[in-house]
């Protein structure tokens, strides 16, 4: 089945446009999105993502393989991020506008079938020439379940599991891009894994609004400059006015400089999505909540019945890994 999706353009006015421009530059300063800490006793030597990551190093963005070696590819896919918004946490003002938008509310309601839209949070994202996205699905959340208390990877193995269907919180995303720069398309798979790959250019002012929990989706490589610099955890990119953005290493040293142009400058918006009260009150009142011994036992449960583990259950990372291998499928390759 086709999933159900709306792209907007223009998505704000040119006016509001050029404010999430203005944003970023008062941001001044972003920072690389770093993996976070491992949760103990779940795959401690794993990275949280490390589902994506794998099947990036293995076969690149389009399923053909990946020429790069590990460090380059972890480098290719090590963007910059900063945090808007998070609840009524507003942490870049003027952002705003865009967390209350109304034909968000509008069409998350009408993509999801759901209702009552909750608007949870607002980042941007920024890609440097040369850098792409894997192909991926967002992290979930599920009640008693969420990146704040159990590992990425799981999560998102939870949900391709089919499984916890019953716990799961449907969220709405809306991918948006602004500035000028020709590369960066938004690759996505809306039949499904096995489905055609299709995109949407990251042209200034427009959008996508999408269930990214689901469908598979990526960045495809924002046109790159005569060298690809080296960006590992701890570089920055800063806002420096005339003179543009600044890419520096950990210890502060430049190693290039973008214009806007250069760059792919997209906000996400995130919303929880109810059918009614009784389904919001639910989540909000945590008396159905699901916990880390059952979501496991669930999880190794159906990989014995499926025949796929006998005997004890392996150690922690060997058992992650066979749960992201059994569950999650990734798009095989490109398709024409």
């Amino acid at each position: 089945m086709r999933a159900s999706y709306k792209a907007m353009s223009p998505f704000m006015s040119a006016e509001e446009a050029t404010t999430m421009l203005r944003i970023a530059e008062e941001r001044r300063v972003f920072r690389t999105y770093a993996e976070e800490a491992l949760n103990d006793g779940i795959g401690e030597s794993l990275p949280q993502r490390f589902d994506a990551a794998f099947n990036y190093i293995q076969n690149g963005i389009d399923g053909l393989g990946n020429s790069d070696d590990v460090s380059t590819a972890a480098q290719r896919t090590n963007y910059f991020r900063e945090t808007y918004a998070y609840g009524d946490d507003i942490q870049a003002p003027g952002v705003e506008a865009f967390f209350n938008h109304p034909e968000l509310l509008a069409v998350a309601g009408e993509v999801t079938g759901r209702p009552l839209v909750v608007p949870a949070i607002v980042y941007a994202n920024i890609l440097a020439p040369g850098q792409e996205l894997a192909i991926h699905t967002d992290v979930p959340e599920f009640r008693g379940a969420d990146r704040k208390r159990m590992p990425q990877w799981l999560l998102v193995t939870m949900l391709h599991s089919g499984l916890f269907d019953e716990y799961r919180i449907p969220i709405a995303t809306c991918v948006s891009w602004f500035g000028a720069n020709p590369g960066g398309a938004f690759a996505y798979f809306p039949e499904g894994p096995q489905g055609r790959r299709e995109s949407m250019p990251a042209t200034h002012n427009t959008a996508i609004l999408i269930d990214t929990d689901k469908v598979f989706h990526g960045v495809e490589r924002v046109t790159p400059k005569s060298f690809f610099p080296e960006i590992d955890k701890g570089a920055t990119l800063t806002f420096e006015g005339s003179a543009g953005w600044s890419l520096a290493k950990p210890d502060g040293s430049e190693v290039a400089r973008y214009q806007w142009e250069d760059l792919r400058y997209s906000i996400s918006w995130k919303a929880y999505c109810f059918a009614d009260e009784a389904e919001k009150a639910k989540w909000a009142d945590k008396t159905d909540d699901l916990t880390l011994d059952y979501i496991l036992d669930t999880l190794e449960s159906e990989l014995r019945t499926r025949g796929v583990l006998t005997g004890v259950r392996p150690d922690p990372t060997s058992f992650a890994q066979a749960l992201v291998n059994e569950f999650i499928r990734f798009p095989a390759a490109k398709a024409a």
